[in-house]
Parts: structure tokens; C-alpha cells; sequence
């Protein structure tokens, strides 16, 4: 199977905060559209130093990752972000690489998002058990009934 593609756009959450608050004009929300790889083997939403110059998320600490070839690079930890797909939406941290490295969309979001990957068509689909909202699995340890007390 070769690499998925997705078009996401990529929202300073603060900003929207700022405009529903009525602080901040609809056009002055800082976004971006990109093409991000589909990467289930990273955890965060990694975008690169251009889109984080162009959000403005603010940095709240730093975050050791490894890359793919093993290396180790401590990067700038941003919050929040928000990333649209189709009918989607997460709301998550990310990872700033150095440079214009490729942006990834990882796991974390993609749970959040409950989209798939289509291995046939090599795409991003929205969950077509749940076309029309996202469902979010959780596994909780509440009790049932009465009977299942100790």
C-alpha cells in the first residue's frame, strides 16, 4: 500500500474562541489548507515551522520525538489546533518540525475525526457507519445494573 494523502485545513483554535466571543473579525481567523500524509504510526497533528508562521499557535513546551529513521529532535508543543475534514472536526496539540517538513496527520486526531483509511482507493474516508457525526469509542468501566455490584 503507498502513502494517503489528505486535504485538511488547519484553524488556530484561540482564534476562533476570539471571534465567538466577538474579539476578533470572521477573515482575521488565522487558517491554512494542506495536503497532510495520513500517518497512523505518529500519535500528534505534525505540521512544519511555515504553518505554525502562519497560525501562530502558541508554544507550550517542547516534546522529544523520534523520526522515522530513528533520530531523535526536540520540538516546539502547540495548542490548540483545530483540523477539518469533510464533516469533521478535531481539536488537538501538535508537533512544529524544523523547516517545511511534510505535515502528518496522526492517530490521535483520526480517532477523534472517526475516519478511515480506504486501503482500495489509497484516500481518507468519513467512517460510512457514521457518515454523519463522529462517534467516539470509549471503554468505561460503569456497571450495568444493580447486579453487577460487589
Amino acid at each position: 500500500m503507498g502513502h494517503v494523502y489528505a486535504s485538511i485545513e488547519l484553524v488556530n483554535a484561540t482564534d476562533l474562541e476570539l471571534e465567538r466571543r466577538g474579539q476578533m473579525d470572521k477573515d482575521e481567523i488565522r487558517r491554512i489548507r494542506v495536503e497532510a500524509m495520513v500517518d497512523t504510526g505518529a500519535f500528534y497533528m505534525v505540521i512544519n515551522e511555515h504553518i505554525q508562521e502562519i497560525l501562530q499557535l502558541p508554544v507550550i513546551g517542547k516534546k522529544r520525538v523520534a523520526l522515522a529513521n530513528g533520530q531523535p529532535l526536540e520540538c516546539d508543543h502547540v495548542f490548540p489546533i483545530e483540523i477539518r475534514f469533510e464533516n469533521r472536526v478535531a481539536h488537538c496539540d501538535a508537533v512544529v518540525l524544523p523547516g517545511d517538513a511534510e505535515p502528518l496527520l496522526g492517530a490521535l486526531p483520526l480517532e477523534q475525526m472517526d475516519v478511515l483509511i480506504d486501503p482500495v482507493r489509497q484516500r481518507l474516508i468519513v467512517n460510512p457507519a457514521h457518515p454523519d457525526y463522529a462517534v467516539l469509542k470509549i471503554r468505561t468501566a460503569f456497571r450495568t445494573s444493580e447486579f453487577d455490584r460487589p
